[in-house]
């Protein structure tokens, strides 16, 4: 564990120090308030900190006002050393921001066993931070693919869509589906049909780029939405992504399992201002026709918005395989 000692006191710096080097401590000492501060303040500073209370440039308590300001960083336990020994000294300094405050001169194993305390805390903070993250990904993600859940994709479907209306971009939107994965499950049992989902989710994600957004919509169906997207190259992304699902088998517990998908391809801007669910119904409409045209292809929905027609048409495949 890191700790920080600030004492502008060479001497009881270099004792403390010590000390706490002996412990298993490693320790970061600095001579003043400000170093003490902005070596705390780091997004990998110590979490650990004693602070000695008169400092040059910024006091004890005043470290603790501006660690405990900034709200984004992990939490720090700081312990105030000092001759004080008032009521009035003691409140203001844990008033200040301090967990702890030890008067000078403190007994060595004293203060090593108020460090233990501090790190049962921050081994409790830390436990605590892991359990709200781990809540946040189970309610934001797919618990079989670990994709963004239905939620979650539609959720930021919407917002591309809101950017793309504002920057006269586009938004392609692609519906993904599983070729023949009732037979899979069928033929293989479930666990086995669960393999196959996860590998089309780890492919997906593969096939796109880091701010694109892949989720599972619904069963053997996932959302693929790639953001300002360039028009003219989206039918070969998608034709990109379905090479990339069709290239190699699924390696599963029972051997390799043939896998292809059908794809429903849709421009944003072809379709105005429309919502983002009456779109996903067009970009189904695309896929079914895929599905029609023989399955692992590509479909294009388009809209004739220049006759002010409001069915979507559907393009030749780009490959057939």
């Amino acid at each position: 564990m890191r700790i920080l000692i600030a004492d502008d006191e060479p001497m009881s710096r270099r004792l403390l120090q010590t000390t706490l080097e002996r412990s298993g401590y490693e320790v970061i000492a600095v001579e003043n308030g400000r170093q003490a501060a902005d070596q705390i303040c780091r997004l990998d500073g110590p979490r650990l900190a004693l602070l000695d209370w008169v400092m040059p440039e910024l006091d004890g308590p005043g470290v603790c006002r501006e660690v405990r300001l900034r709200k984004e960083q992990s939490y720090v336990y700081m312990v105030l050393l000092t001759s004080k020994e008032a009521k009035e000294d003691i409140v203001t300094g844990l008033e200040s921001g301090a967990d702890d405050y030890l008067t000078k001169p403190f007994d060595a194993a004293e203060l090593k066993a108020r460090l233990r305390t501090g790190m049962r805390i921050l081994d409790l903070e830390n436990r605590l931070v892991e359990a709200r993250e781990e809540m946040r990904f189970k309610a934001s993600h797919d618990a079989l693919t670990t994709l963004w859940n239905r939620g979650v994709i539609l959720e930021l479907l919407g917002r591309e869509l809101s950017r793309s209306h504002r920057e006269n971009a586009t938004t392609v939107i692609i519906l993904c589906d599983i070729d023949h994965f009732k037979s899979v499950n069928d033929s293989f049992g479930h666990l086995v049909g669960d393999e196959v989902l996860r590998e089309t989710a780890k492919r997906l994600l593969a096939s796109v780029r880091s701010y694109d957004f892949v989720g599972r919509y619904g069963g053997e169906e996932f959302l693929v939405v790639l953001n300002n997207c360039d028009p003219t190259f989206a039918p070969a992304r998608a034709e990109e992504i379905r090479n990339t699902i069709a290239q190699r088998p699924v390696q599963t517990s029972v051997g390799p399992v043939p896998l292809t998908i059908s794809l429903g391809l849709l421009l944003s801007h072809e379709w105005g201002r429309r919502t983002a669910e009456e779109l996903l119904h067009e970009a189904d409409k695309a896929l079914y026709a895929a599905k029609r045209a023989g399955r692992n292809c590509v479909k294009v929905a388009n809209s004739n918005s220049a006759s002010g027609l409001t069915e979507s048409t559907v393009d030749e495949p780009v490959r057939k395989s």
